[in-house]
């Protein structure tokens, strides 16, 4: 028997910050609902994000000391650990994948709080805005996908539609609007999934992730990488998620 009680929530606004909550048409995510089957899987880096692009890079949330950013290639370097493109958190502390659990964690010095789990962090997404703008035609005009199963708001009002393992409500609004929900809440979550009206890339982030993925044009994936305010590695569409 479930004990526990309802955890209330708040309604929904028609507003996420400066998005528009769509209420009608979810045509412009139709192309990521129709995938076909075993083409971008849930827990895949194309699950995630969206399939079908030339390219795809991992970016990662940092961790931090004293609420300051630490990059994982610093904690690596701390444990005399070997960093790569698929690393995953849990093997680079050297815990269990349930690390959250743990009473103790942290390296004095290097870092005291594990990544952000979940979508974008604030911080990430205002690095990467600049460099996903310089790749599509269409930085005014873009879509963004956000979970329904977040606890503090009701969304159940609205139409969603599915992507691998998940059911995303759909916003709208310019790239640079991609950060404006912690306006109303600092704790908001930024939207999971966003891709400008010319499909020119994909971002895609969830609820259990420490990284954030995206697939566009090797060209995209070159700056991202080279980006200074980003941690990122190459990756592809069928890799594993972390």
């Amino acid at each position: 028997m479930d004990d526990y009680p309802p955890v209330d929530r708040y309604p929904a606004p028609e507003q996420y910050g400066r998005l528009r909550v769509e209420t009608a048409d979810l045509g412009p995510a139709r192309w990521l609902t129709e995938r076909a089957p075993g083409y971008g899987d849930f827990g895949t880096v194309a699950g995630v994000a969206a399939p079908g692009f030339a390219a795809y890079a991992r970016i990662l949330h940092p961790a931090s000391l004293d609420e300051r950013p630490v990059r994982w290639a610093a904690v690596a370097a701390a444990r005399g650990r070997a960093m790569t493109p698929g690393t995953d958190w849990h093997e680079l502390i050297e815990m269990d994948r349930f690390y959250q659990n743990a009473s103790e964690y942290g390296l004095p010095g290097v870092w005291d709080e594990h990544p952000a789990e979940g979508p974008t962090p604030p911080d990430v997404a205002r690095a990467l805005i600049p460099v996903l703008a310089r790749h599509t035609r269409t930085p005014e005009h873009c879509w963004f996908g956000l979970w329904n199963g977040y606890g503090r708001w009701d969304f159940d009002r609205f139409p969603s539609f599915e992507t691998p393992g998940r059911d995303e409500v759909l916003l709208s609004g310019t790239l640079a609007d991609a950060v404006s929900p912690v306006s109303l809440d600092e704790f908001a979550e930024l939207p999971d999934l966003w891709w400008p009206q010319d499909r020119a890339w994909c971002l895609g982030g969830d609820v259990d992730l420490v990284s954030t993925y995206v697939g566009g044009s090797p060209e995209l994936v070159a700056d991202l990488l080279a980006a200074p305010g980003l941690e990122a590695h190459p990756t592809a569409p069928g890799e594993g998620v972390g």
